[in-house]
């Protein structure tokens, strides 16, 4: 009997166990309210939904180019060339099936066995999964407070020496965190100059708050890599769509790889995905930011109230990260997981512990999703608040 593969040996998602007991929970009881789904809770915008409609009656839906299809990258390249005020060519453009694929591909197509990739802790797990079990290895940088939890250039200076790759998330998953423009800049900078790939994960973009100024990886170095997705900001998770904006030199390598492992994007998803950058299906998806940023401020001034205060800026994104660590004090053995697995036993509110996010501290961390509804988010503090002070 063949045994699994050493490669496959990597980190399970943590919260995709809870999301199965979220299921479970809300199978008997009947009351879960989930603020552990890192998506929107809302669907496509509706004029994707008319576009998908109209290309179920139209299209063959067969294979397309490897890259996509051509009116979908020249969308994709005016939203950044608009966004970021660059140019962007659709030649530029790599789509791709979700951002998941993206960094896949990417990490096949630029790092070999052994080379050495760093990232910010806590961060986004699928990055440091990914790499492990290609066999790449992984240097997970120590991002607090006072950086924002994001890497800056001097700590790359401290490593012993450059990596071939760096990978940023700007806002971030876990944390929300947006990069400053000028620390951005000089990372792109410092990555051209020592021969170091800079992989800018750049899907919730669109989702910021206050007066905050999200910029591209792509307005300092064209060496870059830059990902995006119709997940996030665009309310499409499960069409399985993203892209990338790839300099020339990676685009051979990624055609070989992509022509043989996927063939192309889903087709269905590539033209309705052309409609989510129209002006319509904009507004529409801004309404949305409205409504997480009411979230936002629900949780930044209840979360204190109830005990826990220790929480991360949250510039952007849809999460609130928080450090519970004194709550567990005194509990023997008592880590964020068990926490909340209390919590959704006795209460039905599902939220999704640090581990996934900080190999070092995650068992003492939990991240808060509030891309659901202000009403849900309102309920689940009450209950929060109830079990907390009984």
């Amino acid at each position: 009997m063949r045994h699994e593969s050493q490669r496959s040996n990597i980190q399970t998602f943590h919260v995709m166990d809870v999301w199965k007991a979220a299921i479970e929970r809300q199978r008997t009881h009947g009351d879960v309210l989930t603020l552990a789904a890192g998506q929107p809770s809302t669907p496509a915008p509706k004029p994707v939904l008319r576009t998908t409609h109209e290309a179920l009656d139209t299209h063959l839906l067969g294979y397309t180019e490897t890259f996509g299809i051509a009116p979908l990258r020249e969308a994709i390249a005016e939203y950044h060339s608009t966004k970021s005020g660059i140019e962007v060519d659709a030649d530029d453009v790599v789509v791709t099936t979700g951002s998941s694929g993206a960094f896949t591909l990417l990490f096949l197509a630029a790092f070999d066995v052994g080379d050495t990739v760093v990232m910010a802790r806590p961060g986004y797990p699928g990055y440091r999964n990914t790499l492990t079990a290609l066999g790449c290895k992984v240097i997970e940088i120590d991002c607090g407070p006072d950086t924002r939890f994001q890497p800056t250039v001097a700590m790359l200076e401290e490593l012993p020496e450059p990596p071939a790759g760096l990978i940023v998330a700007s806002p971030a998953n876990p944390t929300g965190t947006v990069i400053d423009p000028d620390e951005l800049a000089a990372l792109a900078r410092w990555c051209d100059d020592h021969g170091t790939l800079l992989v800018s994960d750049e899907i919730y973009h669109g989702i910021g708050y206050g007066d905050q100024v999200m910029t591209s990886a792509w307005e300092t170095s064209r060496e870059s890599v830059v990902v995006g997705s119709v997940s996030k900001y665009f309310s499409m998770t499960g069409w399985r769509l993203g892209w990338m904006l790839v300099p020339p030199g990676l685009r051979p390598a990624l055609q070989r790889l992509a022509s043989n492992m996927t063939v192309c994007p889903p087709a269905l998803s590539q033209y309705a995905a052309i409609a989510a950058f129209t002006p319509e299906s904009r507004s529409e998806l801004d309404s949305h930011v409205q409504r997480y940023a009411v979230n936002r401020e629900l949780l930044l001034s209840g979360l204190p109230e109830v005990g826990i205060s220790d929480l991360a800026p949250a510039d952007g994104a849809f999460y609130v990260y928080a450090d519970i660590g004194h709550l567990l004090e005194g509990t023997r053995g008592a880590t964020s997981t068990q926490w909340c697995s209390r919590l959704l036993q006795d209460t039905g509110v599902a939220l999704a512990p640090g581990v996934d996010f900080d190999t070092v501290r995650g068992d003492r961390t939990i991240r808060l999703s509030f891309a659901g509804s202000t009403a849900e988010v309102r309920e689940s503090l009450v209950r929060l608040s109830r079990w907390m002070r009984p």
